[in-house]
């Protein structure tokens, strides 16, 4: 049983440093991930850039896994954990299914590869909901 009076959308200031958050940490792990190919390249930004867009697939999977796997077991992210915000199901205001979490985390990804147009449905729409949160059917409150 969900108390849903408590239930206060996240602001958009918290949503961009969540997501500023976990794109850092993305980051960090793919440099991690490819540091003998960036160390072997000289460690620049256009090694680095060049070894992501090499590997631009798995990249886009190990980001689907993060959101996927954070969202569905936790009901946030790292970097939503951190600025104390989480995704709810928009029905029933509990915790997503996996399938909702993996919906989300496509329709995420999505959102970012067109210029991230899908983050800017959340400053058009009452319940902040991003193109991804719409179609997933999802909701981003406090914690």
């Amino acid at each position: 049983m969900n108390n849903t009076e408590n239930l206060e959308l996240a602001s958009i200031r918290s949503r961009t440093f969540a997501f500023i958050i976990d794109d850092f940490l993305i980051t960090f792990i793919v440099i991690a991930m490819y540091w003998e190919i960036i160390a072997q390249n000289g460690n620049d930004v256009i090694t680095i850039l060049t070894v992501m867009n090499e590997f631009v697939l798995q990249i886009l999977l190990l980001k689907f896994a993060y959101q996927t796997f954070f969202v569905w077991y936790y009901g946030a992210t790292i970097g939503k954990i951190i600025t104390k915000i989480r995704v709810i199901d928009y029905y029933h205001f509990g915790r997503v299914s996996i399938f909702t979490a993996m919906t989300r985390s496509v329709l995420r990804i999505l959102s970012e590869m067109f210029f991230y147009m899908g983050f800017i449905f959340a400053f058009f729409t009452e319940s902040r909901q991003t193109f991804h949160d719409k179609l997933g059917r999802t909701l981003v409150v406090n914690a």
